[in-house]
């Protein structure tokens, strides 16, 4: 007996889309605007629809921006754990691949890291925007530390402590993602995916040359 396709539902197709619409003019108007003077007219303007649509869907700003900033956190979840599933088995490979994908144009934004720093600054007071940055950051890490852990095993770096490596790995990464965002300009991709090999190699010398 053969099983007939379910097809998605029109209304809850659109009203998907409308949300994502109204996400994607919510991460325009902090870009512009930062959070501070972020409203609901802002967003409905840059969507061009109407305030009450915006309320329709997400009933209050909070709503909005917690829906915002958990998008975000899934987008770059997503690009970071296909880089990480799909890589070389090697452990240096594999965390080269997730350094280096931290700086290309689809995560290294300057749109997207304006409103990252902008959540960024509110998480010691907002408990929600904590808790979504915590529980991506933390599995992160301990994917990071992991690779490193392989790494220092696999060359008996017996100097080289993994926690320290992920730390500075990661405060790396910030520190290159602010650079891009202040100064545009002059930001060179090329470098700063060098700048951090170079800290590899220098504690990994038999992983990269």
């Amino acid at each position: 007996m053969a099983i007939a396709a379910v097809k998605p539902n029109r209304r809850a197709l659109s009203k998907e889309r409308r949300r994502q619409q109204l996400i994607d003019a919510t991460i325009k108007c902090i870009s512009k605007k930062g959070l501070g003077s972020l409203t609901l007219a802002n967003v409905a303007s840059e969507a061009g629809l109407s305030q009450g649509i915006v309320n329709l869907h997400f009933n209050s700003k909070d709503n909005l921006l917690n829906e915002t900033l958990r998008f975000l956190a899934e987008d770059y979840d997503a690009q970071f754990m296909q880089t990480y599933e799909t890589n070389s088995p090697e452990a240096a490979t594999t965390l080269l691949a997730l350094m280096e994908m931290d700086l290309k144009p689809a995560v290294c934004d300057r749109k997207k890291l304006s409103v990252w720093f902008a959540f960024w600054g509110e998480v010691k007071t907002v408990p929600t925007y904590q808790k979504i940055c915590a529980a991506y950051n933390t599995k992160y890490i301990e994917i990071m530390k992991e690779l490193c852990q392989r790494i220092v095993a696999e060359g008996n770096y017996e100097d080289v402590d993994a926690q320290n490596v992920t730390d500075a790995l990661s405060s790396l990464t910030d520190g290159l993602w602010l650079s891009c965002l202040i100064n545009p300009k002059s930001f060179d991709r090329a470098a700063a995916f060098k700048s951090i090999y170079s800290y590899l190699r220098a504690l990994f010398p038999d992983h990269y040359h």
